[in-house]
C-alpha cells in the first residue's frame, strides 16, 4: 500500500459505517486464515468487495488473483499511526 501506507506503521481500525469505494480497510486473506491484508476498495455491493493495492509496480495480491472479499469482517482503516511513534 506505499506510498500511502508504509511497512511497519501502525493502523486504527473500525467496522462501523458501510463499505464505500476508494475505503482503505483491513481483511484476513480469503485463503491465508489469520494473515490480514490492506487494501483500497476499488469496487462494492456492501456484502462483497474488490480491493487493490495503491502500488501497482510491484507484484501484489488481491482481488485480480483471489476474486472479491466478505465485507463481513473488515475494518475501515481511520487513522495511520507514524512510525515515529511505534
Amino acid at each position: 500500500m506505499e506510498p500511502t501506507i508504509v511497512d511497519g506503521q501502525g493502523l486504527i481500525g473500525t467496522t462501523f459505517g458501510r463499505v464505500r469505494v476508494d475505503q482503505i480497510r483491513t481483511f484476513v486473506h480469503p485463503n491465508r486464515p489469520g494473515f490480514w491484508m490492506v487494501k483500497r476498495v476499488r469496487a462494492t455491493d456492501g456484502k462483497s468487495m474488490i480491493v487493490e493495492s495503491d502500488n501497482r509496480d510491484i507484484p501484489t495480491e488481491d482481488s485480480h488473483s483471489f476474486g472479491p472479499v466478505d465485507t463481513a469482517g473488515s475494518y475501515r482503516i481511520v487513522v495511520k499511526i507514524p512510525r515515529r511513534w511505534m
